[in-house]
Parts: C-alpha cells; sequence; structure tokens
C-alpha cells in the first residue's frame, strides 16, 4: 500500500477511536441526565434545550469549515437516541 494512504487511514482510524470514545462519555452524562429527570419527574426533552444546542453546533461547525446542515443532522440523531434512552428510564421507573 501507498505509505501516504496508509498515513491518512491510519489518522482516520485515530479520528474514529476518539470519536467512538468521545460519544461513549456523552452517552455516560446523559443517561445520568436521564435518570435525574426521571427522579424529578421532568420530560425526557427539552425543545428550547435542542434548539440551542443546535444553533450552537452549527456555529461552530460553521466556524470549523464544516457543513453545518451535516453537523445539525449529526446532532439530531444523537439527540434523538438520547430522548429514546430517557424514555426509557422514565418508563423502567
Amino acid at each position: 500500500m501507498d505509505e501516504k494512504l496508509k498515513q491518512y487511514r491510519e489518522s482516520i482510524n485515530n479520528i474514529d477511536a476518539a470519536l467512538v470514545f468521545m460519544l461513549a462519555e456523552r452517552f455516560k452524562v446523559t443517561q445520568a441526565v436521564g435518570e435525574y429527570k426521571a427522579a424529578n419527574d421532568l420530560p425526557p426533552a427539552d425543545s428550547s434545550r435542542e434548539k440551542e444546542q443546535i444553533a450552537r453546533l452549527r456555529q461552530l461547525a460553521s466556524d470549523a469549515n464544516l457543513d453545518p446542515e451535516f453537523s445539525e443532522k449529526f446532532l439530531r440523531f444523537i439527540i434523538d437516541e438520547v430522548i429514546r434512552h430517557h424514555e426509557r428510564i422514565r418508563d423502567e421507573g
């Protein structure tokens, strides 16, 4: 394999690993949030917080020269998964 391509792929692999570990850490925190919400009879979703997060991430994406539409889709996927987890926690409690 071409050495330059191998270096690029190693970098991609490292970045992918970092993303997975960061997502795992994020979901640990959102799990605690879900438990807190359930214990305090708070709704699983917070639409104003979601809007703030999406706007913040779109701005960060723009600042980083990343497509804001892509970043919003990515965050929306994560938010939807978090809400699903929070609903499950609420229903189990």
